[in-house]
């Protein structure tokens, strides 16, 4: 059964004027199924007999029924040429759907530019996954007008960690208990074993990969160096990968969309000092970081030791991945800001320079403390801030008495 996803309503809004769309992102967040609803003909090119076809005839993509679905384009790397030639010819809209991963590294593909628009779609987000009739809209949010914050969920702590572990690709999240975190498993492995090779980088020691790779979900909501997760990999070690083998993990992990970086905030108009412009670190979807972590339910729920810390962090990970989708569908971006005293989770930040400031807290009472670079940042940059949020996992949605919003992960939407 298909779960209505956020970017149905941005593919409905582009696909009438776009010749041809690149729905983009990584293995299994739902990209051929989307695109099917949408489509009149569909030439499946991880299938032998379509790629002899399209070889064979290339003008078949003249010849069929549109909008035409080309389904894993990447297994044939002609194919986006094809596209680009034919929406030369004829640039009206609605013409092509193109699905897949990063082609082959020795490729050689053109851009696209001007031709082929790329879409991105992300694992289902929290309001995708339990919508909620009482949501606090991110687009009001981003208005100039200050919104009434109210609204109340049942949804407890207990159901986050669910959602985190369960996973946010379709095909995965549909299984329980051994059988998902099975599917989790095979997800890694595929990626470690067959991927990675076929972007033209062979592993001679996958567990140092799969090490590199655990590293880096250890580093998940923080800014931590390349270096530092380069060493966390190789504890102890005399011997360790050279810097251009973390690289190279690094560069192909993000062309197949796993790595989630946030970049750091820095103001239009540069306002606010000497800023950090390192990103924070996520996996594409929080289930990966878990599972290569080996936490469970149990462990995050143990009081004490690390375990509030790693729950925080994927917590906020969790938050990130939703407000991706929620930011793309307002046609603003995410980011985090680091300034010299003051630190803020996230920024969502619109075209024009207006944004609103949000920080993540696992616990659902909300102190001064944990407002206050948000008043900071408030204070310094005035009403370019429409508005600041503290996301919680507490039953209530609330604007405080200082003007900060309080809102439920599971009471916000788009």
């Amino acid at each position: 059964m298909y779960v209505p996803r956020i970017v149905d309503e941005e593919l409905d809004d582009l696909l009438p004027h776009l010749a041809a769309i690149n729905l983009d992102g990584a293995k299994g967040v739902g990209k051929t199924a989307t695109a099917t609803r949408r489509a009149k003909s569909v030439l499946e090119l991880d299938n032998a007999v379509d790629r002899q076809l399209i070889s064979a005839d290339p003008d078949l993509l003249a010849r069929s029924a549109r909008p035409m679905l080309i389904d894993e384009w990447q297994r044939f790397p002609p194919s986006w040429d094809l596209v680009r030639r034919a929406v030369d010819n004829d640039a009206s809209g609605g013409q092509f759907l193109l699905t897949g991963s990063a082609p082959p590294s020795d490729a050689v593909v053109h851009s696209g530019a001007g031709r082929i628009v790329r879409v991105r779609m992300w694992p289902l987000s929290f309001a995708e996954r339990r919508p909620s009739d009482s949501a606090v809209s991110l687009k009001d949010l981003l208005s100039p007008r200050q919104v009434t914050i109210s609204g109340s969920t049942e949804t407890v702590l207990g159901d986050y960690i669910e959602e985190v572990l369960v996973s946010g690709f379709p095909g995965i999240r549909r299984l329980a208990g051994r059988a998902n975190r099975a599917a989790l498993d095979g997800y890694l492995h595929a990626i470690i074993e067959h991927d990675f090779p076929e972007q033209g980088h062979v592993v001679r020691r996958p567990e140092s990969l799969r090490a590199w790779m655990t590293a880096y979900a250890a580093a998940t909501s923080t800014t931590a160096s390349w270096e530092s997760i380069r060493d966390a990999a190789t504890p102890g070690a005399t011997h360790k990968p050279t810097r251009q083998t973390s690289i190279n993990y690094r560069d192909v992990l993000s062309r197949l969309r796993m790595l989630h970086d946030v970049e750091a905030w820095l103001p239009q108009d540069n306002s606010l000092g000497k800023l950090a412009k390192a990103p924070k670190h996520h996996l594409v979807d929080p289930a990966l970081c878990a599972r290569l972590l080996g936490v469970t339910a149990e462990s995050l729920l143990t009081p004490g030791g690390s375990a509030g810390v790693r729950l925080g962090h994927l917590f906020e990970s969790f938050v990130t991945q939703s407000l991706e989708v929620y930011a793309q569908a307002n046609e603003a971006r995410l980011f985090h800001f680091r300034g010299r005293t003051a630190e803020v989770d996230l920024i969502v930040e619109q075209g024009d320079g207006s944004f609103i400031g949000i920080e993540v807290k696992v616990s659902p009472d909300i102190t001064d403390h944990d407002v206050r670079h948000l008043k900071w940042l408030r204070s310094a940059v005035g009403s370019r801030m429409r508005d600041a949020i503290v996301v919680t996992t507490g039953p209530h949605a609330y604007r405080r008495q200082d003007g900060i919003a309080v809102i439920p992960l599971a009471l916000l939407a788009p």
